[in-house]
């Protein structure tokens, strides 16, 4: 583009831009399984009853904490109220990732949003995780862990089919990346 008379050129990239191409920061391409909205919500009504059931026993048992229990016992439940009804379909909206020949790409978050990206020359260990819940859904965690103590992915909410073949897939992946990943 000519600007009276001289010639603007664009500046030649950084050498760290050329480094991390194959790995920038973007929205991953996969959301978790529909099924993760029904975990969620299940798991923040287990979470609601066990808070709200020991405060409202509290409340019952102990009289002269009622005071102070019955306000935070409606501040609470409000609370949950809005968790449940807000959240899981959030969170699903959000919740994105996608495994690479590169890396592994995780977008979470509902409050606050967390973009991670594990190289896969990086990985140490990944692990499926399937707790009671997720096992009654058939859902499962992909957990890909560095060495760093912030290296680590935890995609959530994932058919249990799909952590099966995506671990088996990033342990191959890993076999083939010379190193050790540290």
């Amino acid at each position: 583009m000519r600007v009276q008379g001289t010639t603007e050129t664009k500046p030649p990239p950084s050498a760290l831009a050329s480094r991390t191409s194959a790995a920038h920061v973007r929205s991953p391409l996969h959301r978790v399984d529909r099924r993760a909205v029904l975990w969620w919500t299940l798991r923040a009504l287990i979470g609601a009853a066990l808070t709200l059931g020991a405060l409202g026993a509290t409340y019952l048992w102990w009289e002269e904490s009622r005071t102070w229990v019955g306000p935070v016992l409606i501040v609470a439940a409000a609370g949950f109220l809005l968790t449940l009804a807000l959240m899981p379909g959030w969170r699903y909206r959000v919740h994105r990732w996608e495994c690479t020949e590169n890396a592994v790409y995780e977008l979470k978050g509902w409050l606050v949003r967390e973009w991670r990206i594990i190289p896969v020359s990086r990985i140490q260990s990944v692990d499926m995780v399937r707790g009671p819940l997720q096992l009654m859904l058939g859902l499962g965690t992909l957990r890909v862990i560095t060495a760093s103590p912030e290296g680590r992915i935890k995609i959530v909410g994932l058919d249990a089919d799909v952590v099966a073949k995506e671990a088996a897939a990033l342990t191959e992946l890993t076999q083939q990346s010379p190193g050790d990943a540290t």
